[in-house]
């Protein structure tokens, strides 16, 4: 899976290089994930899509894994730039009250400060 983490103060930013996340780099995107919740000193988790058009459930479910250890170590986790097809899914799964998307990562640091 092609990504960068860019960290700031409190927060990194998961940068996501693929146009597809699916069951080809769940398991990679899991394993970054829990590495950046597990950092004591990162409050905040952002995951930027910009470069994805599409998800399947198993790129769905990744990020929901995310989301609830971010949860359960009071950690703030969002996502950023989301396409229009990730945001469907994202909606029919019903879980686009749990997962929040922001336009950029400026919006999103100003919201969950």
């Amino acid at each position: 899976m092609k990504y960068s983490v860019d960290k700031k103060a409190s927060t990194a930013i998961l940068h996501i290089g693929e146009e597809r996340l699916d069951s080809r780099f769940t398991s990679e995107l899991k394993a970054q994930l829990l590495l950046l919740l597990n950092e004591q000193e990162l409050s905040t988790i952002l995951v930027d899509l910009k470069q994805t058009t599409y998800a399947d459930s198993s790129g769905l479910g990744a990020l929901l894994l995310g989301l609830r250890q971010a949860r359960d170590t009071g950690k703030n986790f969002a996502l950023v730039g989301a396409q229009k097809r990730v945001i469907s899914l994202i909606k029919i799964a019903h879980l686009d009250e749990l997962m929040v998307n922001y336009s950029s990562v400026t919006a999103a640091l100003k919201a969950l400060a």
